[in-house]
């Protein structure tokens, strides 16, 4: 019975760790005072892919991401990163963030007194310690990678501009050129079209689609037309769970989502 037991978590543990998922979530739960934000959550993400992630509030978007980053510590279940080499469950959020899981939160968190170009050479990602912060110096490399990065994100005529003087819009593209300047390898990004104009919401589509070359990125939103704006694959949460997957069309026709979410 034991030789059983310890075959079938050595079969387990091999299949986990040979996943090609760069982000792989299996069986995750996480209670706050008797309510349920994940239940048994499970869904992949490949190297390379976009997705966007759907559901009513409550459904456990941001848990989910809170668990991702290490914020949140699951009560159940694993989530591993790149291929199943590193357990997320068994690390802090700083720890993580050295991994390259870059978190963009709703609200744009830039340093408003500074300009544009100085917010990114703060994130770019080097030695952080203070004797190199006192002997910092502009290096070709760092401002090759700013440049490309002001090009990535529709700014590079406003690198001399202050950020707190930025419309809505552009401080959410400055705060996703900062989270560029750290070269993570999964970018999540949390409603980044909250509050934007139409104008500004296409630009965004049309950025991240671009960022999507090189980066894995996981949206998170409610603006269903951004959605199919992006033409990637779309998971549906409710209470913490996977209620649908596939297209926009696949999932916004599905007679659940429509009930718990889309509204008739």
């Amino acid at each position: 019975m034991t030789e059983n037991k310890f075959d079938s978590n050595l079969t387990k543990k091999v299949d986990k760790q040979t996943t090609s998922a760069l982000l792989y979530l299996d069986g995750i739960s996480v209670s706050f005072d008797g309510f349920k934000a994940l239940n048994e959550l499970s869904f992949i993400i490949e190297p390379g892919e976009m997705r966007a992630i759907i559901g009513p509030n409550g459904a456990g978007k941001t848990t989910m991401m809170d668990v991702v980053t290490g914020k949140t510590r699951p009560d159940t279940g694993e989530v591993y990163f790149e291929a199943g080499t590193h357990d997320l469950s068994k690390l802090d959020e700083t720890e993580i963030a050295g991994l390259g899981i870059g978190r963009k939160f709703q609200k744009p968190t830039v340093f408003d007194m500074h300009t544009v170009e100085d917010n990114l050479l703060l994130a770019l990602k080097n030695d952080r310690g203070v004797r190199a912060a006192l002997l910092w110096q502009s290096s070709s490399p760092q401002e090759k990678r700013i440049d490309e990065v002001l090009d990535t994100v529709r700014l590079k005529g406003l690198r001399s501009r202050i950020a707190g003087s930025l419309s809505h819009g552009q401080k959410q593209w400055l705060e996703i050129g900062m989270l560029l300047a750290q070269e993570p390898k999964l970018l999540l990004v949390d409603e980044p079209v909250a509050g934007m104009t139409d104008a500004e919401t296409q630009q965004t589509a049309e950025l991240l689609k671009e960022i999507n070359r090189t980066k894995t990125v996981v949206v998170v939103e409610h603006d269903m037309h951004f959605v199919r704006e992006l033409g990637v694959k779309v998971t549906c949460l409710h209470e913490g769970s996977v209620l649908a997957e596939g297209t926009i069309d696949q999932v916004s026709t599905n007679d659940r989502v429509v009930e718990v979410y889309l509204g008739r």
